[in-house]
């Protein structure tokens, strides 16, 4: 993806990460109703699987995501960057000075 959009980058890398702590929710819940079936928990219910996957995964997807958590947040102060730079120049044409001055 180019650096022309940060906009659009922004919405990539943060539906990227939610996707992949969506994931990891998912596989840690699959792992834990497997557990279950092989200890002989045939009906295990799905509920509590997922709320313990949420909790395990948590903090393991802090560790594990923390490339995919960086990206994002770089992104997030790009785009941030660029709205301060934007109203800076706003408010210098507002008060008649050249903003490339500024």
């Amino acid at each position: 993806m180019s650096d022309a959009r940060p906009g659009t980058r922004l919405v990539f890398d943060v539906a990227v990460y939610v996707l992949a702590r969506l994931l990891l929710v998912a596989v840690v819940a699959a792992v834990i109703l497997g557990v279950g079936h092989v200890l002989g928990l045939r009906e295990f219910p799905l509920i509590v699987a997922l709320l313990f996957a949420f909790v395990i995964a948590l903090p393991l997807g802090i560790w594990l995501l923390a490339p995919l958590r960086r990206r994002a947040t770089a992104s997030i102060a790009a785009v941030d960057e660029r709205r301060r730079r934007d109203r800076e120049q706003l408010q210098a044409r507002l008060r008649g000075e050249d903003p490339s001055t500024s």
